[in-house]
């Protein structure tokens, strides 16, 4: 991973902030977009917000043994480390990488460069 492609946004100071509940999601915000963060097997993953297949939030579904985040709506799965579909609908949900520093846990966002028309 190219990190120079990516600005790094602070969505908490420490793990603890984060607050998980059982279902092992909660939705932050990182450059004014809403993201899902999941958490499994002490690793922390981002990805979007809602499922690609029909808008769900997916924080309201949960992270099923495997490692992937079940949409509460249709059970679509998809692997929270890569957002490949693994139940095999063909969608792909958009994952963002994380990294935990000492100073707190950040998300990368691509910058997004659009040509000036000035």
């Amino acid at each position: 991973m190219d990190k120079s492609k990516y600005n790094w946004y602070k969505i908490a100071g420490s793990f603890q902030e984060l607050a998980f509940g059982n279902n092992r999601l909660i939705v932050t915000t990182a450059n004014k977009k809403m993201i899902t963060i999941a958490e499994h097997a002490g690793k922390l993953y981002a990805c979007s917000y809602t499922c690609p297949h029909a808008g769900a939030i997916l924080a309201d579904g949960h992270v099923d043994v495997l490692g992937n985040i079940v949409c509460p709506l249709h059970h679509y799965r998809f692997s929270i480390q890569n957002g490949r579909n693994t139940s095999g609908e063909g969608y792909f949900l958009k994952t963002y990488p994380v990294e935990v520093k000492e100073d707190g846990i950040y998300v990368g966002m691509e910058e997004k460069n659009f040509p000036g028309f000035l």
